[in-house]
């Protein structure tokens, strides 16, 4: 069955989910309506439809004038297994010590490495991206220089994978929060899946601002890949939430919008202990003395 994409942009997110709620009510349906901030600071956002018939091109023309939007671009799609083309095209990723995998790649494995399984069904926090790349590899450095055993926060955690990285190679308090509640559930998921239950404790949470969160500050370390408004404005409480001592890896960030998290960091009396870029993104190392 061909399936149709329907895509527009438009300014401002008010807007936008009006936009993909008059979508809905769209005929012949829509499958699913996305609404998406475009994250490069401009103030777009994408509004996209999903069709198994082709959408109604007048219809969409008429949204799309009605709410200043650009003109919607309709593709058709060809028929694809998309797990099993992810895949084909996710390889394993070594990040140093710790390997990320898919349960079709165990073979693969390698002796001595600290394996995170994450199924290649989950289409965020695989290991893939630089910036889950990057946080991964920020850890290992740190624990190449003697990082202690710490409590730890994955604030933003998505699939889990760092919290579960710092859960191969410590004994101790691990939190994995997200906002998203299917988030959680997923990240609980992966973390059954690699033998870690009980060792990482998954929850909802907007931020920091949780008792779970409370009760087990302050933390040694805090992984937050997430993206540069929220990072920027929970600057103040990751360095109130940070030891004396402690660490914060920091990604989702494009690399021009690295110098603006720094300096918000270091506003709050936080130092720059390292900062990788790969690709189009840079994650940051911050220290707390």
């Amino acid at each position: 069955m061909p399936t149709f994409t329907a895509l527009t942009t438009l300014m401002g997110q008010g807007p936008a989910e009006a936009l993909g709620e008059a979508l809905e009510r769209l005929e012949p349906a829509p499958t699913g309506v996305g609404v998406f901030e475009v994250e490069d600071d401009s103030g777009l956002w994408e509004v996209g439809g999903y069709f198994t018939e082709a959408p109604d091109d007048a219809a969409l023309a008429v949204l799309a004038a009605a709410f200043e939007a650009k003109p919607f671009t309709v593709s058709e799609l060809p028929e694809t297994d998309w797990v099993a083309h992810v895949r084909r095209e996710l390889a394993p990723v070594e990040a140093g010590r710790f390997f990320v995998y898919g349960s079709h790649d165990a073979e693969k494995v390698p002796e001595g490495a600290l394996p995170l399984l994450i199924e290649a069904a989950m289409a965020f926090g695989t290991g893939h991206h630089g910036t889950t790349l990057g946080c991964l590899r920020a850890f290992d450095r740190l624990l190449e220089n003697g990082l202690a055993p710490c409590s730890v926060a994955d604030v933003g955690c998505g699939t889990a994978v760092l919290a579960m990285a710092a859960a191969r190679v410590w004994d101790t308090p691990i939190i994995a929060s997200d906002i998203d509640p299917v988030a959680v559930e997923v990240a609980e998921a992966n973390v059954a899946a690699n033998g870690l239950s009980g060792r990482v404790t998954c929850i909802e949470a907007e931020g920091l601002e949780n008792p779970t969160l409370d009760a087990a500050a302050p933390f040694g370390l805090i992984f937050a890949n997430i993206l540069k408004g929220p990072l920027i404005g929970l600057a103040p409480d990751i360095a109130k939430a940070m030891a004396p001592g402690g660490y914060a890896i920091l990604s989702g960030l494009l690399n021009d919008q690295a110098p603006d998290v720094t300096a918000a960091y270091v506003a709050e009396g936080l130092t720059v202990e390292n900062a990788e870029t790969i690709g189009d993104w840079t994650t940051l190392c911050l220290a707390k003395s």
